[in-house]
């Protein structure tokens, strides 16, 4: 019987080679990922005080992501052209994923006064 939860952070290129049977998005700052073993997998934020971080958007239909074997999972981020003059830090952090029915790109944006994390989140939560 399994019983105890993990939950790991891990990277983004970990979903590579997996088949999801469900993908929720939560709101502007949470994504689930959920495997066809049940393994779950969330994107998201941990906030502080002087900082946001949220999905700017996604392009593509993420339900494209469901069924299929995950051809390509990478993370890529910039720190070209602030979205908002008002921050004094702000990081693109992009997300590409493709399976053999198409591509889904998310886009997220944090922003902060220099001192806080701007990057998201990816762990992994199962059943030992």
């Amino acid at each position: 019987m399994k019983e105890l939860k993990c939950v790991l952070n891990t990277s983004i290129s970990e979903l590579k080679g997996k088949i999801l049977k469900d993908v929720k998005v939560k709101e502007k700052d949470q994504i689930i990922f959920t495997t066809i073993d049940d393994v779950k997998y969330t994107m998201l934020h941990y906030g502080d005080c002087c900082e946001t971080v949220k999905i700017e958007d996604i392009v593509g239909d993420i339900n494209d992501l469901i069924g299929s074997e995950i051809l390509l999972a990478e993370e890529s981020t910039n720190r070209d052209n602030p979205k908002y003059e008002d921050y004094e830090s702000f990081t693109w952090t992009f997300y590409k994923l493709a399976t053999i029915k198409g591509y889904v790109d998310i886009r997220w944006y944090g922003q902060s006064n220099g001192y806080y994390s701007e990057s998201v989140d990816f762990r992994k939560e199962y059943y030992a």
